[in-house]
């Protein structure tokens, strides 16, 4: 089974800062976070900072989990993350310190997969990553389903339309316009919903 290709997202600390404590503890959970993924053998590919970047790094990347190490600057970081994941969605998980509601609301709004706060401990890292993968697949799906059931909703209104044009046009009976649409189709080679949008299409440019 091929390795999960990760990308650690964090902190970015600045030359000077060295001597911040909470920076010093970032760095820390940083360093434990690596490790855990390591010994869970996952496939750290790059680590990077939240910056302005970080969209154009991502999409070169390519990678099959986006992971978040930030201490209390969920949001900041955050924001970065949606416009990186915007045009192709991927698993997200966020261990943080900030339990806060209002933050929580904003991660799983923005897509986080998985929200974990304090307890950042090697061995909960692995069973933690397979939660927030099997919920971003069931997500996916859920959400490829109902753009499915909105496509065949779309493709219904225009054969319906298409069949009142035909019926309106030539005094064919609902039946007879679904048959003529169905032969048209057949002989073009087309799925149903394409003749009928050319049909619509031929109404829409004579100004009918």
């Amino acid at each position: 089974m091929r390795k999960l290709r990760i990308v650690v997202v964090n902190t970015l600390i600045h030359p000077g800062d060295e001597h911040d404590a909470s920076l010093q503890l970032q760095a820390q959970r940083g360093n434990a976070l690596r490790i855990g993924l390591l010994e869970s053998g996952y496939d750290i590919i790059a680590s990077l900072p939240a910056d302005l970047y970080l969209p154009e790094r991502i999409a070169q990347l390519q990678p099959d989990m986006i992971i978040v190490d930030a201490e209390s600057d969920a949001r900041d970081v955050l924001e970065h993350i949606v416009i990186a994941t915007r045009d192709e969605r991927r698993p997200i998980v966020l261990f943080t310190e900030d339990g806060a509601t209002d933050s929580i609301d904003a991660a799983m709004a923005a897509g986080v997969s998985a929200y974990i706060v304090a307890g950042l401990h090697a061995e909960r890292i692995a069973p933690v990553l397979n939660v927030a993968l099997a919920r971003f697949r069931q997500e996916a799906k859920l959400r490829a389903e109902l753009d499915d059931t909105r496509h065949k909703l779309a493709e219904r209104k225009v054969i319906e339309r298409a069949k009142g044009l035909l019926m309106t046009h030539h005094g064919l009976s609902e039946d007879q316009a679904y048959q003529r649409l169905r032969s048209m189709a057949m002989n073009k080679k087309l799925r149903l919903a394409e003749i009928a949008q050319r049909i619509i299409d031929v109404e829409d440019l004579l100004g009918g």
